[in-house]
């Protein structure tokens, strides 16, 4: 879904070396150009701003030896949020069941955009949507897509998407908090 491949070559060993696995790399702007790199913890804990820190610190540093992008450049290290982009072939079966937008570069069953609940991922990377309104000719049909054809994928924030990070975020904190023993002598 649009991801550049010499910057990804670049960007990924790095990320991978700190414990982040990264989720969106994206090159925008004509004539300040901003290198957006969206990245997740891979112990499944929250980013944090030291994280975003950290990265930043890191890929500076690769970046400014290779110098792969030409001219000036900011960049944006940060999460991908609760209502975060779909971009890797996980993501589709991991969020399945949450309420997302879609948009693909050719139309299936009439549509190019659709939002609706995600029911996941086939073995042959074929994204499946249950359409939140009836296509153009009234039908309720899943909407079925191949990952490569998506243009775009996110997650819309709702109450249930809510409650999930929030649980997430409940169990990390529990994780993490201080052992008792009971066994004084």
């Amino acid at each position: 879904m649009g991801e550049q491949g010499p910057l990804r070559t670049l960007v990924e060993p790095t990320l991978e070396d700190l414990g982040f696995d990264l989720v969106r790399l994206l090159l925008m702007g004509k004539q300040r150009r901003i290198l957006q790199i969206m990245a997740e913890r891979r112990d499944g804990d929250p980013i944090t701003v030291e994280d975003c820190e950290a990265i930043s610190r890191s890929l500076s540093a690769v970046l400014d030896v290779a110098d792969p992008i030409q001219g000036a450049f900011d960049l944006e290290v940060s999460s991908p949020g609760m209502d975060r982009p779909l971009t890797r072939r996980k993501d589709f079966a991991r969020f399945a069941g949450f309420e997302a937008r879609f948009e693909s570069d050719l139309a299936v069953d009439g549509r190019r955009r659709v939002k609706g609940r995600l029911k996941g991922i086939t073995d042959d990377d074929t994204v499946i949507v249950a359409p939140a309104e009836p296509g153009p000719d009234g039908s309720q049909a899943d909407w079925a897509v191949p990952l490569a054809a998506l243009v775009k994928a996110k997650l819309v924030l709702t109450d249930a998407l809510i409650d999930h990070a929030m649980k997430a975020d409940k169990a990390t904190r529990e994780d993490d908090a201080p052992q008792t023993g009971a066994d004084e002598s």
